[in-house]
């Protein structure tokens, strides 16, 4: 699944053929993705200007001024589950592979949503495993809606702080890690990216989450999830088996990982000595070196 840095990247992919700029059509090939779309869905889409494009945790909120004056702005929710994919093609036709795994079919089988801007630049929403989904909302009701309303900070933004992530990890029982992949914890952390920052804070992922609220490790391990994903951001995320931007360009994180995927492998601190293990966490890999993560 697209992590954070993976989900703004593809965000400021969109960015640009999309803010500013006028949905003309809406074509909607199916009913409904992971649920069923919003009751006139299309309908309630066509002919509404995008304000801009925001980012909540791994949810791209696409902010749209009112349908009519003295209406309610409303702001189109998308999130990408495991397949989702956006292929943006310039007015001249033009275009390039969005969101992708490979060895899935493709095609207009798979081609869901279709926003056809007022410029002529198409933007298709493809979904093999339709884990994905849309939703509108009113602005007003953004904060409190039932995809927003439980998510912990922004690892990037102003309210994550040490002290901001301390409170929450206290009497936590549950080992870091999984602490981590709470989105009541922290928004927008997922295992990749969680692993890599453990590693980098030098914290065990089988540490009790109450041990890291304390003042050292709680900024040690703060400073090391904003590191991190401001390193993959720049770097446009990882590709794995299934990446790329909505240019077509790879993102090229995963040539830095640390520890993840590298089962067996010499640490990448070379005074340690140590060798990168997998473990099972919550059904989820978990690497990490024992010897220097404590």
């Amino acid at each position: 699944m697209p992590e954070l840095p993976e989900v703004e990247t593809v965000r400021r992919g969109l960015a640009p053929a999309l803010e500013g700029r006028r949905i003309a059509h809406v074509t909607q090939r199916r009913p409904d993705l992971r649920f069923p779309l919003p009751e006139r869905f299309a309908e309630r889409l066509t002919g509404r200007r995008v304000i801009r494009l925001e980012r909540r945790a791994k949810y791209i909120l696409v902010h749209m001024e009112p349908a009519a004056p003295g209406g309610e702005e409303e702001v189109l929710i998308m999130h990408l589950g495991m397949s989702g994919r956006f292929t943006v093609h310039g007015p001249d036709g033009s275009s390039a592979p969005g969101l992708f795994h490979l060895g899935m079919p493709g095609g207009e089988t798979h081609d869901h949503i279709v926003f056809d801007m007022e410029d002529g630049t198409r933007i298709v929403y493809a979904d093999h495993r339709r884990f994905g989904f849309m939703d509108l909302v009113g602005s007003d009701a953004l904060a409190a809606s039932r995809h927003l309303a439980a998510l912990g900070p922004e690892p990037l933004g102003n309210e994550f702080s040490a002290a901001a992530l301390s409170e929450r990890l206290k009497g936590r029982r549950t080992p870091i890690k999984s602490a981590l992949l709470d989105q009541r914890t922290v928004a927008g952390l997922g295992n990749i990216y969680v692993c890599e920052a453990l590693f980098r804070a030098g914290l065990s992922p089988n540490r009790q989450a109450a041990s890291v609220a304390g003042a050292v490790r709680s900024e040690r391990l703060a400073a090391a999830i904003r590191s991190v994903l401001t390193d993959a951001i720049a770097a446009g995320g990882s590709t794995l088996r299934d990446y790329a931007h909505t240019d077509g360009e790879l993102g090229y994180f995963q040539h830095t990982f640390a520890v993840y995927d590298r089962e067996g492998q010499p640490c990448s601190n070379r005074d340690c000595g140590g060798t990168v293990k997998r473990i099972v966490q919550s059904a989820r890999s978990t690497f990490y070196c024992p010897a220097c993560q404590r």
